[in-house]
Parts: structure tokens; sequence; C-alpha cells
């Protein structure tokens, strides 16, 4: 069996690539099985090495993706010149360097210029996210009109809350709107795609697409920290083309 993935549907500028991959496809067994891409998880190193060398070949990538050390941050890399790699979100204005971010339940979101000039992946988690993970990789991409793909997350249904996340978006955002329903005393259901929305909005992107998964109900497509504790991971790649 090969990787499966999902490819965005955006209109992305002809040279532009990406694709989110799902978890079948793979080598890796029991709570990893099949596709995982992640080598920090506690899989086999080798297991995840073939993962990773089977979907370079199978998306025919132009070079190995950037794997970045993600903290729940805002540190923005430069993909083409990646040092440490420590940060959430890649960007870069280079043909064949791939940005990649992995998740298991967090929100990745890819951005590219209007005009095919740059291109970024972000991973924002509602930390993440609360802290500006987005305005800060929108602002790395200095100031070109862009468009947005919200790729695989935890949905709204499962991913419940307390009074303190609320609070940081809504000191952040002020009036959230439906990104969160109560869902008990001190408890709400937290939508990371509306967040986002909203978030990327503020910060000048409006043209938006993709959104609608749960990672936490699809077992059989996505990989779940929520849902499974110890699990794999998924990665969701952008790059331009040669």
């Amino acid at each position: 069996m090969s990787p499966a993935w999902i490819e965005p549907d955006w209109p992305a500028p002809r040279g532009i690539r990406a694709a989110s991959s799902l978890r079948v496809g793979g080598g890796s067994t029991g709570v990893f099985a099949s596709l995982n891409l992640g080598a920090h998880v506690g899989d086999e190193p080798v297991a995840v090495a073939a993962n990773r060398a089977s979907l370079v070949k199978a998306l025919d990538l132009p070079a190995e993706p950037v794997w970045l050390q993600q903290v729940h941050g805002t540190e923005v890399v430069a993909a083409h010149d990646p040092g440490d790699a420590v940060g959430d979100a890649a960007t870069t204005d280079r043909a064949g360097v791939v940005c990649a971010v992995m998740t298991a339940d967090c929100l990745p979101v890819l951005l590219c210029a209007e005009d095919g000039s740059q291109v970024a992946a972000a991973h924002a988690g509602w930390r993440g996210l609360a802290g500006g993970v987005l305005e800060a990789a929108v602002a790395a991409m200095q100031g070109d009109k862009l468009m947005a793909w919200l790729g695989p997350a935890i949905g709204p249904e499962a991913f419940e809350v307390g009074d303190e996340v609320r609070e940081a978006f809504v000191g952040r955002l002020g009036d959230c709107g439906q990104a969160f329903v109560a869902s008990g005393e001190g408890r709400w259901g937290a939508d990371l795609y509306h967040l986002a929305r909203l978030t990327l909005r503020r910060a000048g992107v409006d043209r938006i697409y993709g959104g609608g998964w749960c990672t936490f109900s699809e077992a059989e497509r996505f990989f779940s920290y929520r849902r499974d504790g110890q699990t794999g991971r998924m990665a969701t790649l952008i790059w331009r083309e040669a």
C-alpha cells in the first residue's frame, strides 16, 4: 500500500503544490499504524524513516521536507535556511524547498502568496493560535496578498476546553461568536477552524479554504492525540515547483 493524502481544494497559483497526509499507507505498526511521520513519538526510527521516504517518493517531492521541532510557539523558520529548525511555522520564497508541519489534532494551516512567490506552513493548536503563530507567519511573508488552506484538525464536537482557553481567545480576538459552545459548567466546545478564520481575517487574509474534518472522530483516516494518547503524526506540506 502506498501513502494516501488530501490534496487541498483551493485556487493556488500555478507551480504551488500541497498535500496533507493520512495515516494509511505506511509501515508502522501498533498505535503508530501505519504512515506515522513523527520521529519524536516513540515509533521505531527505521519505520519513520521508511514512511518519510515513501511519502517523498509518492508526492514526487523536490527535496526532503524541512521537519520542524515544534514547541506550540510562534517562531517562524525560514525553510531554506532552517538552522536548528525549532519553531511552529516555516516559510520560503525558494523553489524546491518543502515546508511541513506535523499534527495529530492541532490545525495545520497552509499559506501562499497569490502570485506564487512565497509559501508557508503553520502548526496551529490552541496555544499557537492564542499566541499568534498565524499572525507571525503572515508577517514573515512581508505583506504579500495571501490565501490560506485549513487542513485536518479536531472538530468542535470533540474538542472540549475550559474557561481559561476561551478567555485567552476572547482577550485576544474579542467576541469569538460561534467559536465556543457551552458544554457544561466552565466547559466549552472549541472550533479551531472558526478561530483560525477569525485570526486570519484580522491579519488581512480573506481568501480562506478547507476545514471541516475531525481527526478525533475519523479514526481510520487520521491520528488523534486526544483520542488515543500515544499515536503517530500526519504531515501537511507545501512547496514551489522549480
